[in-house]
């Protein structure tokens, strides 16, 4: 049963996309939406990629009464990015296989042992089977000490000999040792990525049995080809076209695809089976491409007048003009938070560093609390709930050197541009605590799932994942949107890149996207510096006067408990 809750987040939804339509119809052919209900209507996305044709939509609506006339119309022009020629380093052998081989194919691989749990809640319930080793769909990475026990079917290794008899040898002079054969049923894809460079060699090897697909390339540099990958053929990604351009599948039922005959024409996906092959490779990756490259990608260089420029735009500004928004949908404790606070004893005073809306205040009902925050809006929101508050810095805290007995500061150090200033409030955290007083930090890590604990982060929205795409859209110069913009310049000096929201991030110091709902979608950059395993610790190893307790990690965090020693 719908709550009103589900039914208004239904109808604002359905208000959005009303929103996007009439402004479509008004810049495409000058028409104005009515008011009132009129003889007039309005389809959207019927046409050749949808496979609805003006009869269809005839015979759909004749039921609800007579149709006067019927009307298609067509964008006049559409921006095209696509280039003709393949991305350097692609090859598509067609026909590859043949029919028996495809079909010997399709029985070596025994299904009844295949997709994990987290495969499952990843791909949408798409049947996954490993061999050699376990593709982690999250990283595009595979862990090199941990070899499964099936190793790759025998016959699917006739495909390398023939790689050879074809010439191939010199592009593919190894034997994989790792192989991922995917099920697509028609309406599933995958998104678009670059397998992470340093666990595979080059290339990257998949055979297409069962459909025909279109696989979209992009380069960040706004390129884009979309290539027909025909049944039976074989897709070799090599050099450029492996390490430098993304590639996916985007999930529909039919594709449209260039015919020489009849230009372009649709066609309908059927069950398709990929066979992926990779070949582990052992140590750094040392290619010339490191926009991508997982091994030659380090931490910006920001000098403390560039860091507090940034801070000032990507992070103050930022939290002021979403503040409500953010504010929404931060409301539930983290668990081990609640607990430290709990464990405070009565009387004790506690300081919540960057407090936000104040939504760990209450926890423990027998301790005098107190926050500060650097957003005036969200301190505001933080005192109208009864809470005590005030307005700073956490880099010049205005309270007294040993006034309290616990310190919290939860997500707001990874918002400090340079190692000086995150050092420097932390340093003041501890300033502020009597000696023996304890404190708890929590920092967003850089690897967002550590064995089997994949973070919120990474849960949140996978049913949607489409809907965290953003929109080609621009607001002011701290505000920048497109999934095209790999990168923003927050400063004469400096650009950072963009990161793509629910995904791994492939930068420590990167911004954020954060989509503020409002009549038309405005995409904010939130600034941070995620932290890599044992970085917090080096931190407070530095300040003399604290020992670390305890360090773990926790959903997507690195966490530090603290106590002041002197």
């Amino acid at each position: 049963m719908q709550t009103s809750e589900d039914c208004n987040k239904h109808r604002r939804k359905i208000d959005r996309k009303s929103c996007k339509y009439k402004n479509i119809l008004l810049k495409e052919t000058g028409i104005k939406h009515a008011e009132e209900p009129t003889k007039h209507l309005m389809i959207c996305n019927a046409g050749l990629v949808s496979g609805i044709s003006e009869c269809e939509v005839v015979e759909l609506f004749s039921e609800y009464g007579s149709i006067d006339l019927t009307t298609m119309l067509f964008v006049p022009q559409v921006q095209n990015n696509s280039v003709t020629s393949l991305p350097e380093g692609l090859y598509i052998l067609n026909d590859f296989v043949t029919e028996d081989e495809e079909e010997l194919l399709h029985k070596c691989i025994d299904w009844s042992k295949s997709t994990s749990n987290i495969d499952k809640l990843i791909l949408k319930h798409r049947n996954v089977k490993h061999y050699g080793y376990e593709f982690n769909y999250e990283n595009n990475n595979v862990d090199k000490n941990s070899p499964l026990e099936e190793s790759i079917p025998h016959k699917c290794l006739m495909l390398f000999d023939r790689l050879k008899e074809k010439g191939f040898y010199n592009i593919v002079p190894w034997i994989p040792d790792q192989l991922t054969v995917n099920e697509y049923q028609p309406g599933q894809g995958i998104p678009s990525h670059v397998d992470t460079h340093s666990p595979f060699e080059s290339p990257i090897i998949s055979l297409s049995l069962g459909s025909d697909v279109i696989m979209d390339f992009k380069h960040r540099d706004g390129r884009k080809v979309p290539v027909l990958l025909p049944r039976r053929s074989l897709l070799i990604m090599d050099g450029e076209s492996r390490y430098d351009w993304s590639h996916g599948i985007t999930p529909r039922k039919l594709d449209v695809v260039q015919s020489l005959e009849y230009g372009l024409i649709s066609k309908e996906r059927s069950v398709r089976t990929s066979f992926t092959f990779r070949k582990i490779h052992h140590g750094a990756c040392h290619c010339k491409y490191p926009f991508h490259c997982d091994s030659q990608q380090t931490s910006a260089v920001i000098s403390n007048n560039d860091a507090s420029q940034l801070e000032a735009v990507h992070v103050h500004q930022v939290y002021e003009e979403i503040s409500s928004h953010f504010s929404e949908t931060r409301h539930k404790p983290w668990p081990n938070v609640a607990n430290f606070v709990s464990s405070l004893p009565s009387g004790a005073i506690l300081v919540d560093v960057g407090c936000g809306n104040g939504k760990y205040f209450g926890a423990n009902r027998h301790i005098f609390e107190v926050g500060c925050d650097r957003s005036i809006h969200l301190s505001q929101e933080c005192h109208s709930r009864g809470n005590e508050v005030f307005t700073c810095d956490c880099l010049q805290l205005p309270l007294q050197s040993c006034c309290a007995d616990g310190v919290i500061s939860i997500a707001v150090i990874h918002h400090l541009a340079t190692y000086e200033r995150r050092l420097f409030a932390l340093k003041e955290m501890v300033r502020v605590l009597q000696i023996g007083g304890r404190g708890l930090v929590y920092v967003w890590a850089k690897d967002q799932q550590k064995g089997n604990n994949m973070s919120s982060y990474l849960k949140q929205d996978r049913k949607n994942r489409r809907k965290d795409d953003i929109n080609n859209q621009s607001r002011s110069n701290n505000e920048r949107t497109g999934e095209n913009s790999d990168s923003v310049e927050v400063t004469s000096d400096i650009s950072l890149p963009v990161h793509k929201n629910r995904t791994q991030f492939q930068h420590q110091d990167l911004l954020v996207p954060w989509k503020l709902k409002t009549n038309k979608d405005i995409i904010f950059y939130r600034y941070y510096h995620v932290f890599k395993e044992g970085e917090l610790e080096k931190i407070f190893l530095s300040i003399t006067d604290a020992k670390i307790t305890k360090s773990y990690y926790d959903q997507g965090n690195w966490c530090v408990l603290f106590e002041k020693i002197k």
